[in-house]
């Protein structure tokens, strides 16, 4: 509860500068985060969205971007003007992140030249198996470098008036600053980067041209990539024109300076106060990844590991998945159609929690009932489409309980796969914490989770929040920078007295957890099945 003291100090924070906004724009929701002198969030806005499959190319256009952006700012700066009865004019800093990778590529005039690339799409495969093979080096569908090589590859025209190529993040920060940068943590799902200089690698960036070459590209790969730009350093001021951009309105003032641009995988690893070696995290939402700070380089290339960096350029082992909630998502909208069909209207934060709740009554293995959520290809699985498939014998345990168990468990069946390839490299995790909407509701997600990572996960009070509070704490690192590192700032000023909720997997959870994720393995040839089936379908019709 907020005391009358409180909010005259956070009015005073919000007059005078003293607060930090984070905005991320994730693959459902844009969402702003304003907080104050001791990291809290005081504020927040918000627009839901969903991307496009447009000629077999999942994307989002620049107006609904823009749209997105605008409105979440503007309901944020509403709710300041409204809860502390003042107008949000300057802030102390601001940062923008989000979901990584894809490719918004640019020609002289700065103008797009092809539709934005999300990471879901997964039509790189040539570019993936040639450049994973010439760097050594797992270089996944979805990176950056991937779809250019690819286009490359398809002789596609634009790639010869190309000038520049960046991810979601480093486009918005690029208008709003001029700036064409980038945080280390984004830049390392475009490009590898060197752990020692922490700048894009040498030896592949070359090994990259002569490839390209021969495919009669000759433009130096180095020169259209962002320029890489450490946490805490400032990588650019809001210009009038960016601010014209963010808030429409023409309150907000010019000047702010802006923090390096960010993935949501950084800003998750920030977000859980997993930023240090041997501690890991993982974030849930659309698709969902487990993030391991390494303290020792892996001894083999493993194709379903991706090598990023934490925001200031730790190396981490990325276990990354397509799919998480996104059909679980579709299932609540369809009891949430049902109550409104019998007259009866109900809050989705309800139905997802009454769900959520009635799995924990589950059996440990969902009965024998699996599903795979499959939206969208799955890398980990080798799926290069998404059929969401709901599968039962008739003698499986068939109920609400089993069936929302099912679909936590699914959600998190292709991870679970990923990270028993991170246990032939013998990595150690010393602490495991959980965010995103999923965990909202208290242990139920987070149950599941613990036996699927077969270890103790933690959730924090301010799971829910996710990577947009995490972006405006690397916004908030900038005044800090020079005095200490990001794990020393938020270990003594952001989370120095957070206190979390752990939960330990029980034996039989384990045990239940194996003999559904052993079902989900065998079932796997029946999702591809489906695809192949589908596709043979609608070919007909």
């Amino acid at each position: 509860m907020e005391t009358k003291e409180t909010r005259l100090k956070r009015k005073e924070a919000i007059q005078t500068g003293q607060t930090a906004l984070g905005i991320e724009l994730g693959s459902t929701r844009i969402k702003a985060v304003l907080i104050d002198h001791n990291y809290e969030p005081i504020a927040s806005g918000s627009y839901d969205w969903e991307n496009q499959l447009e000629n077999g190319i999942w994307t989002y256009s620049l107006d609904e971007i823009w749209k997105g952006l605008q409105t979440s700012y503007q309901k944020l700066a509403a709710a300041v003007s409204e809860e502390y009865d003042t107008p949000l004019t300057t802030i102390g800093a601001i940062g923008f992140s989000a979901m990584m990778h894809g490719y918004l590529a640019f020609d002289q005039e700065d103008e797009l030249l092809v539709p934005f690339r999300t990471w879901r799409n997964a039509i790189t495969a040539e570019a993936e198996e040639k450049l994973s093979q010439a760097f050594q080096y797992t270089i996944p569908q979805r990176w950056s470098i991937a779809h250019l090589y690819q286009a490359i590859l398809n002789k596609e025209a634009h790639v010869n008036d190309l000038s520049y190529f960046t991810t979601l993040a480093g486009y918005i920060h690029w208008q709003l600053t001029g700036q064409k940068v980038l945080g280390v943590g984004d830049a390392s799902g475009m490009f590898p980067i060197d752990p020692q200089t922490k700048r894009y690698d040498a030896e592949k960036l070359a090994i990259f041209d002569r490839l390209a070459k021969t495919e009669g590209f000759l433009q130096p790969v180095e020169t259209l990539l962002p320029e890489i730009r450490l946490a805490g350093e400032v990588a650019g001021m809001l210009t009038e024109k960016g601010a014209r951009l963010l808030d429409r309105s023409g309150q907000l003032e010019a000047g702010i300076p802006i923090c390096p641009p960010e993935g949501d995988a950084g800003t998750g690893m920030v977000a859980t106060n997993s930023v240090g070696l041997r501690t890991g995290n993982v974030s849930a939402g659309t698709s969902a990844f487990a993030m391991i700070v390494l303290d020792k380089e892996l001894v083999n290339v493993h194709p379903e590991i991706d090598q990023v960096t934490t925001p200031d350029g730790s190396p981490v082992a990325m276990v990354h998945t397509n799919n998480c909630s996104s059909e679980i998502n579709a299932w609540v909208k369809i009891f949430k159609e049902f109550s409104e069909s019998l007259g009866v209207t109900i809050d989705s934060q309800q139905i997802y929690e009454t769900l959520f709740l009635k799995a924990l009554q589950a059996d440990a293995d969902c009965g024998g009932l699996l599903s795979f959520g499959y939206h969208s290809g799955e890398n980990i699985t080798k799926m290069e489409q998404g059929r969401p498939l709901f599968v039962r014998r008739p003698d499986s345990k068939f109920d609400l309980a089993n069936f929302m168990r099912m679909h936590l468990s699914s959600a998190f069946g292709a991870m679970r796969l990923g990270m028993e390839i991170l246990k032939s490299e013998q990595i150690t995790i010393d602490r495991l914490v959980a965010h995103g909407g999923i965990f909202k509701t208290p242990k139920a997600a987070q149950t599941i989770l613990a036996s699927a990572m077969e270890a103790p996960v933690t959730v924090m009070e301010t799971a829910g929040e996710g990577g947009a509070w995490g972006i405006a704490l690397l916004a908030a690192y900038l005044q800090k920078a020079e005095t200490m590192s990001l794990e020393e700032f938020l270990a003594q000023h952001v989370f120095l007295n957070s206190e979390g909720i752990t939960i330990k997997p029980t034996e039989a959870d384990l045990k239940g957890y194996e003999r559904f994720i052993a079902l989900y393995e065998k079932g796997l040839p029946i999702e591809a099945s489906a695809i192949v089936s589908m596709e043979e379908g609608v070919k007909k019709c």
